[in-house]
C-alpha cells in the first residue's frame, strides 16, 4: 500500500484557465471547467440563496492537452449489486459522494474519472491509437455507470492550438470543411469505473461532415436509444445502440454499421448554404442549430425544421463596430413542469424553454413551442452582458444548476506575447419567470460570482519576498467591484460600459512580471528537492532555495554537526527578453572546453534563444541562437548513455525543428529538420541512439495527419517515417521501451520543466528491474549520478563506457520526496510514507560505499542517493567509520523528517503548537513558498487544492481518503521523531493528538478518516505506522462506522453526543451510557428488519467496488474486500453496541477465509483480531467449528510451509509475520477457547504427521503460551498435556526426540514452574503429575521414569487412609485434588498437599522400593497422612468444602448452600477453575522436614 501525501507550491500569480468544457453537480452544487492546458478547476458554491459564493477548491491535474469534454457519470452506481438503480433519480444519486463521479476526456487520448467527494483521480488511461481524439463525452442517460465519447482524428479536430471558439472560424475555412471527403469517427461506449471499452457503436467514415454535435436520444420509442451525430452544417445522422442491458454480457464490443442518415432540410425564409453551425443542443425531442443571425428548430424522427428565431434586430445581434456582437452558443433549460418524454407521446406538442447567448454574455432565454404544426417563440427573461471593452477577447459557455444559470466567462487581455486567460464565474436566478410571463423580458437577478483572485489574496500575504505588489491588489478589487455593479444595474448604457475602464481591468489580470510561464523543481544531482526555478513572462527566472535542507556535512569534530547551506536564498538570472518557456539542470560529466562550471541550467525562450547559465554563480555562460522561433522544450540526456551524449541535450522550437547541443563544446552538434508541425512529444532512447519525434496537426485546411519521425541520434539521419493511428502506436511502443531504462514515469521531467503528464502513461516500475537486471550495455555518469548512489555494488568511474550488471533496482521505486510539475508555475512534493521510513530505518545507508576503500568518505551529502568521494586526508581520521555512518544517518533522517513536516503541516490553526512546533523540533514554516495540500491519483494524477484555508478546509470536509493519509503520514513521521530525536518528545506528542483529535473538535464537520483505508496500514513494516494507523482507527471509529454496519438508533444517540464527548471518553465509558437504550431498541427489531440488515451487512463486506480510498492508496479489489471484513470484524468487537446485532455471526466465516487465505497484506490482521475477540466475541458464533479451525491452521503450517522441524529457514509461501502471528497469537487463543478439542488435535498429529514435521514444535510452543497465559485453565487437562509432551520424546522415535527434545525439555520445566501439583526429581529421574481437578474417590498420582519416558506408577489420593466412611454421598463431587506435590531431596519419598480437606499426604519406602515395584498400574496407598490445621483468614465455602467440616456435622449446612446457588454442574466447574490456586508450595527444610507455604509465606512446618 502507498501512502502519498502530496504538498502543492503555487506560483505567485493565479493560473492562466480558458475554459472549454464544463460540468455541473447539484447537492452539494459543485462546477468543473476543464481549460486549453489541460487542468480542470473544481468550484463550488454556496448554499445561501440570497448571496451565492463560487469559490474554487482543487485543480484537477491529468491532461496535459486541452480538455474535450466533461461529462458527468457513476461509477459505482451499478455495483453494489450488479444491478442499476433505474427507478432512483440520478441527481439524488450524486449526492452521496461514493457514487457520482466525473469524467474528463482530452484531445490527446487520455480518459480521466475524479471522485466525486474527495476529487482524486480514480482512473487514468490513455484511448488506443485507433479510437482517434475525443471530442464528447455523455454519459447513458438509464445506465449512468457507463459513459459514451465520440471520437474523431487528429487531421479532423477543427481547432488550433490556441483552441479558438466556433465565432472564430471564417467562412472560407467553413468552405473548406464543406469540400473535404467524409471524416472518420468512431463512437464507444466505456465503463466508467475500469475505463475499458465495452462497445463500439461506430467506426467509420460518417456520410455527414465533421463532427460538431453528439447526443443520445429516443427518437422512436423507448426500446432503442440512438447516437444523434451533427456536423458544422446542420447535417444529421442517427446510430443505433445496442440495447443498454447488453452491456453486462461478454460479447459486448460489436460494430455498428448500418445508421439511419437524415440530412436536415431548410425552411423556405431561411438559407444557409455554407454557413457554420456556432452551437447545438438537443432536449431528446428537437434539435437547436444556432447560426450567426438566427436559430434553427429541428425534430430528431425526422429531421424536420419546425421553426426558427431571428436574432437580426435583436440586441443578440450587432454589426456596428462601436458595438458588434452575435449569438455563439443556445442550450436547452430543463423545467420541473415540462418533460420530454410527454411531447414524444403525444406526437404533435413540443414545449420547452431556449437559451441564446452573444460573444459579450448577453443572454436571452425563449420559450419556444410547436403546437398543432405552428411554431411559435417569445422571450422570457434576459441576462445583462458583461460590458468589457470591444477588443477585449471573452469565451463565454452557459450551464443550468436547477432554478440557476451559470456564466463562465474566459477573459482575454489584448497584449504582446501569449495570451493570458482568466475564468470569471457568475450565477444568475431564473426563478419563477421560467413558469410565468407576466414580466417578460425583465433582466435575471445576479446572486453571486466567483474567480481565482480571491484566493491568491491570501497567499500574497504568506509571500512577502514577491514582486507583485499589493497596489496590483487593491486595484484588482476596485475593478472588480466596478463590474459587479454594473452587472447589478438594469441599464445598458454607453455610461455603463465606460464606468470600467480598460486600465482598471488590466489589474483584474496579473502582472506579467509574476506571471509563470514555466517551472521545476531543482534536485542537486539526487531526486531530493533543494529548490525551485520560475521561468516569468518578461523573461526573469528565479531560483528560491528550500530553508533548512542539507547541503554539507562537516566531520572534522567528532560530534558531527550540519550546516545548514540552503537557507531559503534567492537567486535571479537576467538576459531573456521574452518570455521563458522551459527550463533545465544538469551535472557536467566531463570537463567543458575552457571552462570551469560544473552544474548548469539551461533556459529555452520566446525570444528564440537558448541560454547557459553557471547555476552555482547566476552568471550567463553561453547565449544559442540555433533556432528562428520559440523554444518550448528542453531534453537531457537518459540514465542510459555514454560519452559524449551524456553532456549534451536537445531543444525543441516553434520552427519545427529538434536541435541537439553540446554543453562540452557550446555548439550544436546535430540539426533534425524537416517536421510538418511543431514536434510536441519528442523522446530520447539513449540505450538504443534513437529520437522518436511526433508532430501532431492542428489546422483542419492542411488535412495532413499525425507524423511520427524517427531519427538516428549518432548519424543525424531519418531512420523512420510513420503517419495516422501508426505513429501513435509506435510512440506509445517507444516510450514503453524508454521508461524501462529510467525512472519511471519520469522520462522529461528529472530537473526540467516538462510536464509529468505529458508522456504516455506506465505505471511504476512496471519493467525497470527486469530491464536493469539484463542491461550489460552503457551506463553515463549522468546515469550514475543517479544509479551508483542506489546501488552500492555498482563501483563505475566517472567516463566509463561499459560497467557491471547494476542490478536490481527498485530503489527507484521508493525515493522518499517525489517532485515535478504538472503545469507551468505548479510544483508537487510527493512525501511516501513507506520510503521516508525506509530511508529513515534503513542500516546500510552508509556514509561509506560498501565497494569503495576505507580512505574514502563522503563529503557533500543531500542524500544517501548521490554521494561524492573526497580523500579522508581532508578530515580527521581518527573517528571510526561506524560512529560517522550512524551519525550522518541519524542527522539526514532528521533533516529530511523536519523538511517533510514543515510541508505537510497545517499551520495557522494551532497557533500554540506552530511555536512548540518551531522552537523544539526546529520546522521552518514554509513562509515564502504558497503551499496546499493535495491528492495523489492513479498514474500520476494530482488533485491539489487552491490556496486559502477554506480551500484547504474543503479538502478535509469532502474526503475521508485525505484525512486518512495525511492524518496517517503526520502521526507516523512525529512518532518516528521522538524516536530518533528524544528531546522533541513534547512536540512530537502534541502533533500527534492535534491529528487524531484535537483538528476534529476544532472543526467537528470535517471527514472522519476512512476506516478501510486504515486497517490496509495495520500490517506496514514499520512500527511507527502501524501504531499511528490503529491508533487513529480507534480515535475515529465511533464517528466513521460505515452506515450498513451502523446499528439505526445509534444514529440519533451519536448526533446528541458531541465530537469532542466521543473522542474524550473512552469506548468503554460511551458503551455504558448507550446500552441500556441499544439494548431496549435491538428488542423492537423484527424478523424482517433483521433479514433485510443482514443483506445490506453481507453487500458491504462482498463489495469491492464502493470506497475511493482503494485507488488512493494503489489497492486491487481484493483489498477492498480484505479492509471490509477487517473493518466489520474490529467494530463488532470494541464497538458491539453501536454495530448492528448480526454483524458478529455475518464476519466471523469470512474472517476465517482471509486468514486462512494466508494474505501477507491482511491475513495477520484478520489472525489478530480473531484471537482478541475469541472469547467475548467469535467464541459463541464458532465454538464447534475450532478443533476444525486448529486442525486447518496446523495443515498451513505443515503443508503450504512445507519447512521441517528442525530448518532454519521458512519457506516463503507463507510469510514469517503471518507464521508468527498464527503460532504466537491465533493457536493459543483457539486452544484456550477450546482446550480439549485442542489437546485432542495435537495428540492426533502424533501418528498422522511426519516425525519431523513443524506442526510438534508449534504444539509445543503453543502449550507453552497457554500455561503463561492462562494456567488455570490447562489444570483439569494436565495429563494429556503432560503425556503429549512425553510422547514428543520418545526415545522408540529418534528423528521426533532430535526435533523437539529442547522444546519438549522447555514445555516440561514450564509445567513443573506454573503447576505446583506436578514434581520433577533430577536425583531419581521421576515425574509426578496429580489431578489438579477430579472427582473426590477419582484423584491420582501418576509417576513417570524418564530415562525411558514411561508412566511406572499410579498413586492413590482419593481420601484419607482407614476413613473411607467420611467421604459417602460425596464421591460425584468435582473438586480440588491435589494442590502441590514435591519429591523429597533424595529422591526416595514424595509428599502431596491437598486444599480439599487440609490434608498432606506421604509416600516412602527407601530407593529400593520404586525398582522392586512390578510397573503395573495398581493405585498404591499413602504410608502417612497429616491433616493441616486451618490458618488465620482460611474460610472453607462450598468449593473448597473440607473434610473437617462434614466431621463436624456442617455437611448438610454446605449442601443447603450449594442449592441455594442454584449453579449447574459448568458453572461449578467454571468457578472452580477460577478459584484454583496455584501459589502452593511444598519446600524441604530438612531431611524429614517441610514447609508449605501459600503466595510465598509460610503456612506451617510439618515433620514427616
Amino acid at each position: 500500500m502507498k501512502c502519498r501525501s502530496i504538498a502543492g507550491i503555487w506560483p505567485a500569480a493565479p493560473p492562466i484557465h480558458r475554459v472549454t468544457a464544463t460540468a455541473v453537480l447539484d447537492q452539494p452544487p459543485t462546477v468543473y471547467t476543464g481549460a486549453t492546458d489541460g487542468s480542470i478547476v473544481w468550484w463550488t458554491i454556496s448554499d445561501n440563496d440570497s448571496k451565492k459564493e463560487i469559490k474554487p477548491v482543487a485543480v484537477l491535474c491529468g491532461h496535459a492537452s486541452p480538455i474535450a469534454d466533461l461529462g458527468i457519470c457513476s461509477p459505482l452506481l451499478a455495483s453494489a449489486d450488479g444491478n442499476v438503480d433505474r427507478t432512483s433519480d440520478l441527481t439524488s444519486n450524486f449526492a452521496c459522494s461514493n457514487y457520482g463521479a466525473l469524467a474528463s476526456a482530452s484531445r490527446d487520448g487520455v480518459l480521466c474519472v475524479w471522485s466525486r467527494g474527495s476529487g482524486h483521480c480514480r482512473r487514468r488511461r490513455k484511448l488506443p491509437p485507433w479510437v482517434g481524439s475525443p471530442s464528447v463525452v455523455r454519459k447513458l442517460p438509464a445506465n449512468p455507470r457507463y459513459i459514451c465519447i465520440a471520437c474523431c482524428f487528429i487531421d479532423a479536430i477543427p481547432t488550433d492550438q490556441d483552441s479558438r471558439d466556433p465565432s472564430e472560424v471564417t467562412e472560407n475555412q467553413g468552405e473548406s470543411e464543406l469540400n473535404r471527403k467524409p471524416n472518420k469517427c468512431t463512437i464507444i461506449i466505456v465503463d466508467s469505473y475500469a475505463l475499458t471499452i465495452v462497445q463500439t457503436v461506430f467506426h467509420g467514415n460518417l456520410s455527414i461532415g465533421p463532427l460538431k454535435f453528439m447526443a443520445l436520444v429516443r427518437p422512436f420509442d423507448d426500446k432503442l436509444q440512438f447516437v444523434l451525430v451533427i456536423d458544422s452544417f446542420g447535417q444529421l445522422q442517427l446510430i443505433p445502440m445496442l440495447k443498454e442491458s447488453n452491456l453486462d454480457t461478454e460479447d459486448v464490443t460489436k460494430l455498428n454499421y448500418c445508421s439511419s442518415h437524415v440530412k436536415m432540410t431548410n425552411c423556405s425564409n431561411i438559407s444557409h448554404e455554407g454557413a457554420l453551425i456556432l452551437s447545438i443542443d438537443t432536449n431528446g425531442v428537437i434539435v437547436g442549430l444556432l447560426y450567426k443571425t438566427n436559430c434553427v428548430f429541428v425534430l430528431v424522427a425526422n429531421g424536420t425544421v419546425i421553426g426558427g428565431i431571428s436574432f437580426e434586430n435583436s440586441v443578440l445581434f450587432s454589426e456596428s463596430d462601436a458595438s458588434k456582437s452575435h449569438p455563439v452558443g443556445g442550450m436547452f433549460l430543463h423545467c420541473d413542469n415540462i418533460d420530454p418524454s410527454n411531447a414524444r407521446e403525444t406526437r404533435g406538442i413540443v414545449a420547452s424553454k431556449f437559451a441564446v447567448w452573444n460573444d459579450r454574455g448577453f443572454t436571452v432565454v425563449f420559450s419556444v413551442s410547436y403546437i398543432d404544426s405552428i411554431f411559435k417563440s417569445e422571450v422570457v427573461c434576459e441576462i445583462p452582458s458583461g460590458f468589457y471593452p470591444i477588443d477585449m477577447k471573452i469565451s463565454i459557455i452557459f450551464l443550468q444548476l436547477d432554478h440557476y444559470l451559470l456564466r463562465i466567462e474566459s477573459i482575454c487581455l489584448s497584449e504582446e506575447g501569449p495570451s493570458v486567460w482568466k475564468p470569471h464565474i457568475t450565477i444568475w436566478s431564473l426563478g419563477e419567470q421560467l413558469y410565468e410571463h407576466e414580466n417578460a423580458g425583465c433582466h435575471c437577478k445576479l446572486l453571486g460570482e466567483g474567480d481565482f483572485l480571491m484566493d491568491w489574496v491570501d497567499g500574497f500575504s504568506h509571500t512577502p519576498e514577491m514582486e507583485c505588489s499589493e497596489h496590483s491588489l487593491d486595484r484588482a478589487g476596485a475593478a472588480r467591484k466596478a463590474v459587479l455593479t454594473t452587472w447589478k444595474s438594469t441599464s445598458m448604457s454607453k455610461e455603463s460600459i465606460d464606468s470600467v475602464s480598460k486600465d482598471d481591468l488590466k489589474y483584474m489580470f496579473p502582472q506579467k512580471e509574476c506571471i509563470v510561464s514555466c517551472s521545476m523543481v531543482l534536485s542537486q544531482n539526487t531526486d531530493i528537492p533543494y529548490a525551485i526555478v520560475y521561468g516569468y513572462r518578461n523573461g526573469e527566472i528565479e531560483l528560491v532555495e528550500f530553508q533548512g535542507l542539507l547541503d554539507e556535512v562537516n566531520l572534522d569534530d567528532e560530534d558531527v554537526h550540519l550546516d545548514a547551506k540552503h537557507s531559503g536564498s534567492i537567486q535571479k538570472f537576467s538576459g531573456h527578453t521574452g518570455a521563458v518557456l522551459c527550463l533545465a539542470a544538469h551535472q557536467m560529466v566531463g570537463t567543458p572546453t575552457g571552462q570551469t562550471f560544473r552544474h548548469v541550467l539551461l533556459s529555452g525562450s520566446m525570444d528564440c534563444t537558448v541560454r547557459v547559465w553557471d547555476l552555482e554563480t547566476s552568471n550567463p555562460i553561453k547565449v544559442m541562437r540555433h533556432h528562428v522561433a520559440a523554444v518550448h522544450q528542453l531534453i537531457l540526456p537518459p540514465i542510459q548513455i555514454d560519452r559524449p551524449w551524456n553532456d549534451c541535450f536537445l531543444s525543441v522550437g516553434e520552427d519545427f525543428c529538434v536541435a541537439l547541443a553540446s554543453l562540452e563544446t557550446l555548439r550544436v552538434e546535430r540539426m533534425f529538420p524537416g517536421h510538418p508541425n511543431y514536434p510536441a512529444k519528442v523522446v530520447w532512447d539513449g540505450w538504443r541512439g534513437y529520437l522518436a519525434c511526433l508532430s501532431q496537426n492542428h489546422s483542419v485546411a492542411t488535412g495532413t495527419k499525425d507524423v511520427l519521425y524517427i531519427w538516428d541520434i549518432k548519424t543525424g539521419a531519418r531512420e523512420r517515417v510513420l503517419r495516422g493511428t501508426a505513429s501513435h502506436s509506435m510512440f506509445d511502443y517507444f516510450c514503453k521501451r524508454t521508461n524501462a531504462n529510467s525512472i519511471p514515469g519520469r522520462m522529461l521531467n528529472i530537473n526540467t520543466s516538462a510536464s509529468s503528464l505529458l508522456l504516455p502513461l506506465v505505471e511504476d516500475g512496471s519493467s525497470l528491474q527486469f530491464q536493469l537486471k539484463s542491461n550489460k550495455g552503457p551506463v553515463s555518469s549522468n546515469g550514475a549520478n543517479l544509479v551508483e548512489p542506489i546501488l552500492p555494488q555498482l563501483n563505475t568511474s566517472v567516463g566509463n563506457s561499459t560497467g557491471p550488471d547494476p542490478g536490481p533496482a527498485t530503489f527507484y521505486d521508493k525515493l522518499p520526496v517525489r517532485c515535478f510539475c504538472p503545469f507551468s508555475g505548479i510544483a508537487i512534493l510527493s512525501f511516501d510514507l513507506a520510503c521516508l521510513m525506509a530511508f529513515v530505518f534503513a542500516g546500510d545507508h552508509s556514509v561509506i560505499r560498501q565497494n569503495a576503500p576505507e580512505s574514502k568518505v563522503v563529503k557533500d551529502i543531500t542524500s544517501p542517493h548521490q554521494r561524492t568521494v573526497r580523500d579522508e586526508s581532508n578530515v580527521g581520521g581518527n573517528l571510526k567509520p561506524a560512529v560517522k555512518r550512524h551519525n550522518l544517518n541519524k542527522a539526514l533522517a532528521v533533516s529530511l523528517l523536519r523538511f517533510s513536516l514543515s510541508f505537510l503541516h497545517l499551520w495557522d490553526v494551532d497557533f500554540e503548537l506552530d511555536d512548540l512546533l518551531k522552537s523544539e523540533m526546529r520546522l521552518n514554516k514554509p513562509d515564502k513558498f504558497i503551499v496546499a495540500p493535495g491528492l495523489q491519483g492513479d498514474r500520476g494524477a494530482v488533485t491539489l487544492a487552491f490556496p486559502g484555508f477554506s480551500s484547504t478546509l474543503e479538502l478535509w470536509k469532502s474526503s475521508s481518503e485525505f484525512c486518512a493519509m495525511r492524518s496517517l503520514t503526520m502521526v507516523s513521521l512525529a512518532q518516528c521523531m521522538v524516536s530518533l530525536s528524544g528531546s522533541c518528545s513534547t512536540a512530537s506528542s502534541s502533533l500527534s493528538a492535534f491529528y487524531t483529535r484535537n483538528f476534529a473538535e476544532k472543526f467537528p464537520y470535517i471527514k472522519s478518516p476512512s476506516l478501510q483505508l486504515l486497517v490496509s496500514f495495520w500490517q506496514d513494516e514499520v512500527d511507527h505506522v502501524r501504531m499511528a494507523a490503529r491508533s487513529l482507527f480507534h480515535c475515529a471509529a465511533s464517528r466513521a462506522i460505515p452506515p450498513p454496519l451502523l446499528f439505526p438508533k445509534a444514529i440519533g444517540l451519536e448526533e446528541n453526543m458531541s465530537t469532542a464527548d466521543l473522542m474524550r471518553g473512552s469506548e468503554g465509558q460511551y458503551e455504558e451510557k448507550s446500552a441500556s437504550y441499544l439494548d431496549t431498541e435491538r428488542l423492537l427489531h423484527t424478523p424482517l428488519d433483521s433479514q433485510n440488515e443482514d443483506n445490506e451487512i453481507l453487500k458491504w463486506m462482498e463489495s469491492f467496488e464502493l470506497q475511493d480510498w482503494i485507488s488512493c492508496v494503489g489497492g486491487t479489489s481484493q483489498d477492498a474486500m480484505a479492509s471490509h471484513i477487517i473493518v466489520a470484524a474490529a467494530l463488532a468487537i470494541w464497538y458491539p453496541s453501536l454495530v448492528k446485532p448480526s454483524l458478529a455471526m455475518l464476519a466471523i466465516h469470512p474472517l476465517i477465509k482471509l486468514v486462512m487465505a494466508m494474505n501477507d497484506k491482511y491475513s495477520s490482521a484478520a489472525a489478530e483480531l480473531l484471537a482478541e475477540g475469541m472469547e467475548s466475541t467469535w467464541k459463541p458464533c464458532i465454538i464447534s467449528e475450532i478443533p476444525r479451525l486448529i486442525g486447518d491452521i496446523f495443515f498451513q503450517i505443515e503443508c503450504v510451509s512445507g519447512a521441517s522441524a528442525n530448518a532454519s529457514a521458512v519457506s516463503p509461501v507463507v510469510p514469517p509475520k503471518l507464521r508468527e502471528t498464527l503460532v504466537g497469537v491465533l493457536l493459543p487463543s483457539l486452544a484456550l477457547a477450546d482446550l480439549p478439542g485442542f489437546v485432542t488435535v495435537v495428540e492426533g498429529l502424533i501418528w498422522s504427521t511426519s516425525s519431523d514435521s513443524p506442526v510438534h514444535l508449534v504444539s509445543l510452543k503453543t502449550l507453552i503460551r497457554v500455561m503463561r497465559g492462562s494456567p488455570r485453565s490447562l489444570a483439569q487437562y494436565l495429563n494429556k498435556v503432560v503425556n503429549f509432551i512425553l510422547q514428543t520424546m520418545d526415545p522408540s522415535n529418534l528423528v521426533m526426540r532430535k526435533a523437539c527434545l529442547q522444546s519438549s525439555m522447555a514445555a516440561l520445566k514450564e509445567v513443573t514452574r506454573v503447576y505446583p501439583m506436578v514434581a520433577w526429581s533430577e536425583m531419581s529421574a521421576r515425574l509426578a503429575v496429580g489431578d489438579a481437578i477430579s472427582e473426590i474417590n477419582c484423584a491420582n498420582i501418576h509417576v513417570y521414569d524418564m530415562q525411558s519416558v514411561t508412566k511406572i506408577k499410579v498413586l492413590d489420593a482419593s481420601g484419607p487412609a482407614g476413613l473411607p466412611n467420611l467421604l459417602v454421598g460425596a464421591s460425584e463431587t468435582v473438586t480440588t485434588a491435589i494442590s502441590a506435590l514435591s519429591f523429597s531431596p533424595d529422591g526416595e519419598g514424595l509428599v502431596a498437599f491437598s486444599e480439599h480437606g487440609l490434608i498432606i499426604r506421604w509416600w516412602s519406602l527407601g530407593s529400593a522400593w520404586w525398582e522392586k515395584l512390578s510397573r503395573n498400574f495398581a493405585l498404591v496407598q499413602c504410608t502417612k497422612l497429616i491433616f493441616v490445621p486451618p490458618w488465620e483468614g482460611f474460610s472453607p465455602n462450598s468449593s473448597r468444602a473440607s473434610i473437617m467440616a462434614k466431621i463436624a456435622g456442617n455437611d448438610k449446612e454446605a449442601s443447603s448452600q450449594e442449592q441455594t446457588r442454584g449453579l449447574n454442574d459448568v458453572d461449578s466447574l467454571n468457578m472452580l477453575i477460577h478459584n484454583l490456586d496455584l501459589s502452593y508450595r511444598l519446600e524441604w527444610v530438612g531431611e524429614r522436614k517441610l514447609v508449605l507455604a501459600r503466595q510465598g509465606h509460610a503456612l506451617g512446618t510439618f515433620q514427616l
